[in-house]
């Protein structure tokens, strides 16, 4: 059975088929160009994006490199070790530019090891790194300061007014000069050289090793503390006054310890010598005498301490006192001596002499085992204070018109004479126990420090020290036996003692410190054998009695 054919399609309807499937393939493109836009628009803004930053890139490197045109060698050399041709730069490879061939050499010899030894190279290498010097040195680090003088802790090294402002480099000059000052000259353990020399001797020496191999097998404390007396502050206590037991009736003229035993001997104008013994709790009398008629002007011990010999205030003659037999012995007369009265008299260290004080510069020298005559000086003008150097062999003698003469014992001869400087009237002279020092005591109230070379030397001498803290005329001056300390005073005024530490040339701040007045006019001072004691004799009839702690000894 034959199919009925199908009808011919409409032109029309064809057509319209066609723009409608057009249609709809047109809207699915648009679709999809909707899509795809935005993915565009960052693709193209994120290779604008890279474009640019390339281009700051190579603008940044055009910098860098013109500014390494500019800079040094040094600082070029620097820049390219440090960071190199990128920012980006690992441990090792900064490691190898900053070590440079001496990290490739230990590299290169250790490449063949385990871990552990590359570690090891890398240490090393590392401290070849710190051990290099610093590329440059900033000035400001070495500039000097400058240290304000004015300082209550500094005034004392200030030399001048001028000096409110010391560079550090000038402030330890100064400490080493004020040291060594005080020490008397460069210690050994500062001195260098002597040390370098000392070492190479001891080198050499197979018995300085052995001491030094004993020292070392020893244990125990091999610090003690310096024996030198301090300044500013002196360590001391009040006791009970020395002659405690029995005060003196009026002025007590004379204080002195015995030169061997505790012992401590006073007199004065009531006509009394006495004895005591010195322990600084009661200070037991031991012995008094009197002397009818005979206010005591001074009394001295003599140096072995068996006798006393006192003067009087208007008598021409004196008395001995021998402590072994009880006995008191008067000197009536010394033949060749024509003087109304005899008052002043200093006694010898030696024990030999004994030196009296006379009127119109006279000095008549005694034996002192005779009581007789052995010579007389003379001085220009009036002798108003005379002392024996430590080893008797020098006179020093000191006129009213402020001139000091230095005479020789054993010639009789004036060997020097020398002006006091600023003195219009000499009053007390001191000679220290080690004979470097000699204190003029002036009635302006200054007294003059000078050394003994200088004074034997030159006819107008530089003192060392002007000590200025009396206001009134210094009567007495007197050394303590480590010549670390110097006494003066006045009787004119009260609490008028100063004690000046000799290697520093200060006073001690703290004496006289009192709740009230102690010491009155001062009419006599003296030193124990080893300086552990300090009296002072008013008058008001008292030996007050200080304990110097520094001391250990009487």
């Amino acid at each position: 059975m034959q199919r009925a054919a199908a009808p011919a399609p409409c032109p029309g309807s064809v057509e319209k088929k066609k723009k409608i499937k057009k249609k709809k393939k047109t809207k699915k493109m648009t679709k999809v160009v909707n899509r795809l836009q935005p993915r565009a628009d960052e693709a193209a803004a994120a290779e604008e994006a890279a474009a640019q930053q390339a281009a700051e890139e190579a603008s940044r490197r055009a910098r860098h490199l013109q500014a390494l045109g500019r800079a040094s060698g040094a600082e070029r050399e620097l820049e390219e070790l440090v960071f190199g041709d990128s920012l980006s730069v690992g441990e090792d490879e900064l490691l190898q530019r900053l070590a440079g061939p001496q990290w490739l050499k230990a590299t290169e010899g250790k490449s063949l090891r385990d871990d552990s030894s590359d570690s090891e190279v890398e240490n090393e290498a590392k401290g070849e790194i710190l051990s290099k010097k610093p590329a440059w040195v900033d000035e400001d680090d070495e500039a000097e300061e400058n240290v304000d003088m004015t300082h209550k802790y500094r005034k004392d090294f200030m030399k001048s007014d001028a000096e409110k402002v010391l560079t550090k480099k000038k402030l330890k000059r100064r400490l080493e000069e004020q040291f060594q000052r005080a020490m008397g000259g460069v210690p050994a353990w500062a001195d260098l050289e002597n040390r370098k020399k000392h070492k190479r001797i001891a080198s050499d020496s197979d018995s300085h090793e052995d001491e030094d191999d004993d020292l070392l097998c020893r244990t125990g404390n091999f610090i003690s503390n310096s024996e030198s007396l301090p300044k500013g502050i002196l360590k001391m206590s009040t006791c009970l006054p020395a002659n405690q037991e029995r005060f003196a009736d009026g002025r007590l003229v004379t204080v002195q310890f015995h030169p061997s035993a505790q012992v401590v001997m006073t007199a004065g104008h009531d006509r009394s010598v006495s004895l005591f013994q010195v322990d600084g709790i009661k200070n037991p009398r031991i012995q008094s005498i009197y002397l009818e008629s005979f206010p005591v002007y001074k009394a001295r011990f003599s140096v072995d301490g068996e006798q006393v010999i006192a003067t009087g205030t208007h008598h021409k003659m004196f008395f001995v006192y021998d402590m072994m037999n009880g006995s008191i012995i008067p000197i009536e007369r010394v033949r060749g001596v024509e003087e109304r009265f005899l008052k002043n008299f200093e006694v010898s260290p030696d024990g030999s002499f004994m030196l009296l004080t006379g009127t119109s510069g006279y000095l008549h020298l005694l034996s002192m085992k005779t009581k007789e005559l052995i010579s007389t000086m003379k001085v220009n003008g009036r002798c108003t204070a005379t002392a024996f150097t430590p080893d008797s062999s020098k006179i020093y003698s000191y006129s009213k018109e402020g001139e000091v003469f230095i005479w020789d014992v054993r010639s009789r001869k004036c060997l020097h004479k020398f002006e006091d400087e600023g003195s219009l009237e000499g009053k007390c002279i001191a000679v220290s126990k080690n004979n470097q020092y000699v204190a003029c005591g002036s009635a302006s109230g200054v007294v003059n420090l000078y050394t003994t070379d200088v004074c034997l030397k030159e006819n107008h001498p530089k003192p060392v020290k002007a000590i200025m803290n009396l206001v009134t005329s210094a009567t007495c001056v007197t050394f303590n036996p480590t010549t670390e300390i110097l006494a003066v005073a006045s009787r004119e005024a009260d609490e008028a003692v100063k004690l000046v530490h000799i290697p520093s040339y200060t006073v001690f701040s703290n004496f006289p410190v009192f709740r009230r007045k102690q010491i009155y006019l001062a009419q006599s001072m003296d030193f124990s054998p080893r300086s552990g004691f300090f009296s002072v004799a008013n008058n008001k009839g008292k030996a007050l009695l200080f304990r110097l702690k520094h001391y250990s000894d009487f």
